[in-house]
Parts: C-alpha cells; structure tokens; sequence
C-alpha cells in the first residue's frame, strides 16, 4: 500500500512560518499585515493563493501576488523551519509505517523547493517521494500529483492507496483521484468543517490512521 500525505497542516505545523513570511513580504511590499492566529484561514492551494487572501481584497491583482511573493520566496527559504515542527504523534507514525513497509510519499501545493527542503529537514530518508507544486502541473485538487506518485512508485493503476490531509482540498484531491480518503482534525480546517463537507472518516490523532492502513 502507497499512503499519501499532506504536509501543512498533515504532517507539520507549519502556520507560523507561513504567517511571518506573508507578514514579511506584505511590509516589504507596501500592505497590512494580520495576526499570526488569522493565517489558518488563508492556507491552502499555494503559496499564491494565500497571498491573494492576504491582500486587501481590492489589491487582490496578479501583479500585486508576484511583487508580494518576490519577497515571501526568498524570506520563506531562510525561515521555513524556524517553527515549523511535526504534530505529535507523526514521528511514531511515520516510523510504525516504514517498519511494516510502506510506501510514503509527500503531496504538497507548497512550492517543490521548500517541500523538498521541510521533509528532507524533519523526515530525512522516510518518504519514497516528495512532491509539491511544480511548474506546468495544476496544484491539488486536481489529481494528477496523485498519479505521479503513483506511477514514480508503481505505475500500477489498481495499486493499493490510502490519502491523509487536513483539508477540503485534501478530500477534493482524493476524491478526483478516487483514492480513500482520512481527515485529520489536528491541522488547520476544524473537524466541523470537515464533516460538513463530508468527510467519512475523521482521526484526531495520527496512530488512530494504522487502524485503516490494511
């Protein structure tokens, strides 16, 4: 079995990191900052779209998010781990599902670079693959990071899969896929949220996903 996971919100608590970026660059650039708290609501589908949630809403142009993100980028690559730090409970998880050897892979809309550099940094030699947002591929929900996985992993279409996350993209994501699907309620979109939207199965913490890895 491949099980895939989410990273903000899934594996790490990364919000504080993301705020002080976003609060960095919007300075830098001219715009309001908000408190570190407000930042959970403006995750999710890239790091764009949480620049464009950041924005005045009548600055939300896309020259304004590329002159933003030319400063997140390059704060965010310093500071990505400053307090960023597994959700307890992951390591033990993590380690439990390598032992019983399965396959890990990491899908993330955060930018490749920094989600190749945030896993490698708390998760060294744990997953098979690493993917995030990447040049000429449709960020999550679309699927088909889903189906790089795959076929990195196995190339097998009827291969066993199992898809962790903590948000309504994350569900979205595994739906197109048609993969199962587990919602985590410590992350950033309450478990309300997540079972208004639909979300058969809800953990509330990380060992409670071995009982549907099997």
């Amino acid at each position: 079995m491949i099980v895939i996971f989410d990273l903000d919100g899934t594996l790490l608590n990364t919000i504080d990191d993301l705020g002080y970026a976003c609060n960095y660059a919007l300075e830098h650039a001219g715009w309001p900052t908000h408190p570190i708290e407000a930042y959970p609501a403006k995750v999710g589908n890239g790091i764009n779209n949480l620049i464009r949630r950041a924005l005045p809403e009548a600055d939300r142009t896309e020259e304004n998010i590329q002159r933003v993100r030319t400063h997140f980028v390059p704060y965010y690559n310093e500071h990505n781990c400053d307090y960023t730090r597994p959700y307890d409970g992951i390591p033990e998880l993590l380690k439990t599902l390598k032992e019983q050897g399965y396959r890990l892979a990491v899908a993330s809309n955060k930018y490749q670079a920094a989600t190749e550099k945030i896993v490698n940094r708390f998760f060294p030699g744990v997953f098979d693959v690493i993917l995030g947002e990447r040049e000429g591929i449709e960020r999550k929900p679309n699927p088909q990071i889903v189906f790089d996985i795959i076929d990195r992993l196995t190339g097998e279409t009827d291969c066993q899969l199992l898809y962790i996350g903590d948000s309504l993209v994350d569900m979205e994501t595994a739906r197109n896929a048609r993969v199962p699907f587990v919602a985590c309620s410590w992350g950033f979109v309450p478990r309300d949220q997540l079972s208004a939207a639909g979300a058969e199965h809800i953990v509330n913490h990380p060992n409670e996903i071995l009982q549907y890895c099997k």
